[in-house]
């Protein structure tokens, strides 16, 4: 018996991609962002400064599509759900995207962050329950 696959699977080796969140009054809008794709879940970061967060604290649904490094899609949408991660899972996050981006999220991003006196905020996404 195998396993069925990840919904996340096709996002495994895509370095962007445009996550869509929603404005109360239900505008979309666009955000290039990397992931990391961990079996049947992706990890992504913003920082608390950002328009992002206070977005995804009033409706967590969000889209997902491959894009360029510029957020021009590549590929279809998904529908996601993005929950705000703390403790040792912000941790785990924080490894995977290091792991798949040495320099970027290895270094520069957390670096940028701390010079910034930002507070870097990690995010799963799940697949949105119907």
């Amino acid at each position: 018996m195998t396993s069925a696959p990840s919904p996340f699977e096709r996002f495994t080796r895509q370095k962007t991609v445009l996550l869509t969140t929603y404005k109360r009054d239900g505008t979309p809008v666009g955000t290039p962002v990397s992931i990391a794709v961990e079996g049947d879940h992706a990890f992504f970061r913003t920082y608390d400064a950002a328009w992002k967060p206070k977005r995804l604290r009033n409706n967590p649904d969000v889209e997902i599509a491959p894009s360029t490094s510029r957020g021009k899609p590549t590929g279809e949408a998904m529908h996601a759900t993005a929950t705000l991660l703390e403790g040792p899972d912000a941790t785990r996050a924080a490894q995977a995207l290091a792991h798949k981006y040495r320099f970027l999220h290895g270094f520069l991003v957390p670096f940028m962050h701390r010079r910034k006196h930002w507070k870097t905020l990690h995010y799963v996404l799940t697949v949105r329950s119907a």
